[in-house]
């Protein structure tokens, strides 16, 4: 069984964070090994299941709101009023200021829209490709992209919800839709929403993003909730599964918990790829580069091997 979500930011689990370190962070032999026996792990898989947090995006060009000066640096508009992420990150504004609350989320929704996944996304989706059982998902990040990459939306579980699907901010009830048809204009300059608000289909109210905000006891657990059911599923069938978990921070440990529980429970291969952060127990293995440059390094031992048809560690079709 997967641990209970939390509904609130303190994440997945109540235990404690995994601490007693490897060492990933010294010289390059370290890392080469580490690059070499994840590899191997991934090689010998049946399935892939992919754990993202904000750093996944960064490749990309996202911001990952590094603490408040990193957030400010994204909207000095925000900087200027002073008003801290976890202040804007709060349901009540789409009450109190819903022009400012829209200002914040109708930028990243545009700016999620035009970005690009970038290439670690098609090289796990490959990995995935090459396994008995596939890939799935399970991701803090509401942003979309790995959708955008092609990886099966049935197969994407999204713990904090998703910026692309809407929901009433009474609310009026659990419902969600797509947010396809808002195209919001924002004035950057003030972190303000010019183009008229959305509406909820049912009420009439101001609808929200359907993402779990900072002391938020509105948000519908509805599309979550389906998706957990679905990863509970696909774990039971998918035999031995790899875990790759790619900028997944402390936080908000929710992805890493996550991870760390189920490789315990269930015996199974953890790689932490984490530029700032990768330390993890003796049974895993971390690896402190970047989500793009970790899994272009991984896939080049993987083709390597793949090259070598005596290699005993080379995946089977």
């Amino acid at each position: 069984m997967r641990p209970r979500r939390c509904r609130s930011h303190c994440g997945v689990l109540g235990g404690s964070e995994m601490t007693t370190p490897i060492d990933t962070a010294g010289p390059a032999k370290g890392q080469e090994d580490a690059l070499l026996r994840a590899a191997e792990r991934i090689a010998r898989a049946d399935a892939l299941l992919i754990t993202a947090g904000a750093g996944m995006g960064v490749d990309s060009g996202l911001p990952d709101f590094r603490g408040t000066e990193g957030f400010w640096r994204a909207y000095p508009a925000l900087a200027r009023a002073g008003v801290r992420f976890e202040e804007i990150a709060s349901p009540s504004n789409f009450s109190l200021h819903p022009k400012i609350a829209w200002g914040f989320y109708g930028h990243r929704l545009n700016l999620y829209r035009k970005t690009s996944p970038h290439g670690g996304f098609a090289v796990l989706k490959a990995w995935a490709e090459r396994m008995a059982a596939g890939a799935f998902v399970l991701t803090s990040n509401v942003d979309g992209q790995f959708q955008k990459a092609g990886f099966d939306k049935a197969r994407v579980c999204e713990i904090h919800g998703s910026i692309h699907h809407l929901q009433c901010s009474a609310p009026c009830g659990p419902d969600t839709w797509s947010a396809r048809h808002f195209r919001p204009e924002i004035d950057e300059e003030h972190c303000r929403l010019t183009s008229p608000l959305p509406r909820c289909r049912y009420c009439g109210e101001v609808a929200r993003p359907n993402i779990l905000m900072f002391s938020d006891a509105d948000w519908s657990a509805v599309r979550t909730e389906a998706q957990e059911a679905a990863l509970d599923g696909w774990l039971e069938g998918a035999g031995k599964v790899a875990i790759v978990e790619c900028g997944a921070g402390t936080q908000i440990p929710s992805v890493r918990r996550f991870g760390e529980h189920l490789a315990r429970e269930r015996h199974l291969s953890l790689v932490r790829i984490n530029l700032r952060e990768p330390h993890i127990d003796a049974d895993g293995i971390g690896i402190a580069l970047g989500a793009a440059d970790a899994l272009a390094q991984i896939d080049s031992i993987l083709s390597a091997q793949d090259s070598n048809p005596s290699n005993p560690a080379k995946a089977t079709p």
